[in-house]
């Protein structure tokens, strides 16, 4: 099984196509306390979203459960990166899988700060989350407009040579121009998608439930256009040669495989972990199946591979 999942990720080695997403296993320890569960079903390990200084997040609520996901406003709550640094980092054993760091800010100059600190750091690589809201822009979110995409990752890309992942937001107009954007301005790979904004109501009150109005849903109701947007992304990153981490409610082997054909070369779970915690294992045991029935030697083969109604032949899949 491990052969066919084995994949080079920008120059990284995973052994698995599974990368378990920001904010959903902490500073990457909080699973380990999970008897069964193994870093090593996992490629890499993205872990929770740093700022330059420490923050509280929100006020409560910060979690609902809705009939299709979860709506989360956390607010980046986390210890800075100066802590993260000294004291998580030489905690963590990098010969289980790759860690990957989340670098979040309110301004250009923070993203700067964060990604030098994680450039001196035994990091592998490096996710720039730019769905942050830009304070001097009166609170826009960086990643709404290609523009301001575009500035963050060129700064964080003048700052550090390890490979720097762009967590492309679902909430603007054009994703593919902004994908384009930012693979003019440096990234190394995007990952598709970020949550979509929503919120929950409570009737009886008629107050919001979540302490900031408004949240970030995911889970299995966005998996639909997470798919389309990866389908997108890929038409503009394909030709440069951009790996793709596709996410957004997969909860199983067949749902990471859709994500695989419509061109992610890898798969990012996430809200699927706080109520199947070993979900992994039974991912990665499906992806190998499903290559080995069809004679396909590893995941990269199948990347990409969606057949449309533009297609004029019904070509075989193979590695």
């Amino acid at each position: 099984m491990a052969g066919r999942l084995a994949m080079d990720f920008c120059g990284l080695s995973f052994a698995s196509p599974i990368v378990l997403l920001s904010g959903c296993v902490g500073f990457g320890e909080e699973y380990t306390r999970i008897e069964g569960f193994s870093n090593r079903d996992a490629g890499a390990i993205v872990l929770k979203g740093t700022t330059g200084k420490a923050r509280l997040g929100n006020a409560p609520h910060r979690v609902y459960e809705t009939a299709g996901g979860m709506l989360n406003a956390i607010g980046l709550q986390n210890p800075g990166v100066e802590h993260v640094v000294r004291h998580i980092l030489p905690q963590l054993d990098f010969t289980e899988t790759r860690f990957i760091a989340n670098v979040s800010g309110s301004t250009i100059e923070e993203y700067v700060e964060v990604t030098r600190a994680f450039d001196q750091s035994p990091i592998d690589a490096i996710e720039i989350n730019i769905s942050c809201p830009n304070v001097k822009e009166g609170g826009v979110a960086f990643g709404n407009y290609p523009d301001m995409s575009a500035q963050v990752v060129a700064a964080c890309r003048a700052v550090t040579r390890k490979p720097l992942i762009t967590k492309l937001s679902p909430n603007q107009t054009d994703i593919k121009e902004n994908a384009r954007r930012c693979i003019e301005a440096g990234t190394d790979a995007l990952a598709v998608i970020n949550t979509l904004m929503g919120m929950a109501i409570d009737a009886k009150s008629r107050r919001p439930v979540i302490g900031n109005i408004q949240g970030g849903l995911s889970g299995p109701a966005i998996k639909p256009i997470a798919l389309l947007k990866v389908h997108q992304v890929y038409e503009v990153a394909r030709p440069h040669r951009i790996p793709i981490i596709g996410q957004g409610g997969i909860t199983s082997a067949t749902d990471a495989l859709e994500f695989i054909i419509a061109g992610a070369s890898a798969v990012g779970v996430g809200t699927a972990l706080f109520y199947q915690p070993l979900v992994c294992r039974s991912i990665n045991e499906g992806i190998a199946e499903y290559l080995a029935a069809h004679d396909i030697a590893s995941v990269a083969g199948l990347v990409g591979t969606l057949r449309t109604a533009r297609d004029t032949t019904d070509v075989a899949v193979s590695g």
